[in-house]
């Protein structure tokens, strides 16, 4: 999602939860994203991964961005839409044996913050292989899509 303010574009991003993240901040930040469920459409997958990570509904025309590989081997399929959303960290958690080897599990929220940042600091906090998204975004913007 992105919105334009009077100070310029701004994007709205998500800072993954869990112990491996809770240090990191530039470079660590991401799109709202998940796994697509069997037979679903990745558009449809898109928008019920924002609801979940965000709290708020990703309906309206959305802008198609090319995919990108991360560094992980995933591909990401991400839609741009410009709307409004005061984020509300979503219920999704996650279980994980934590300290490592120590036979605990502990449950972790997939997502522990959720905010609009400007697109330069946005280039700065999200994963490197998603900053062509916000590059791709900001030149589809000047161009008048």
């Amino acid at each position: 999602m992105y919105r334009r303010t009077p100070e310029g574009l701004s994007v709205l991003l998500v800072h993954p939860g869990g112990p491996f993240w809770a240090r990191k901040d530039r470079g660590a930040w991401s799109i709202p994203k998940g796994e697509l469920e069997e037979g679903e459409d990745p558009l449809s997958a898109a928008r019920r991964e924002f609801m979940e990570e965000t709290g708020c509904t990703a309906e309206g025309a959305v802008l198609p961005l090319q995919p990108v590989r991360q560094r992980s081997g995933k591909t990401v399929h991400a839609w741009a839409l410009e709307g409004t959303c005061d984020p509300v960290i979503g219920g999704s958690r996650f279980t994980l044996e934590w300290p490592p080897r120590s036979g605990k599990q502990q449950q972790f929220a997939e997502v522990d913050r959720v905010e609009w940042f400007p697109v330069e600091v946005a280039l700065q906090k999200v994963l490197p292989a998603q900053q062509s998204l916000i590059l791709e975004l900001v030149e589809l913007l000047r161009r008048g899509n």
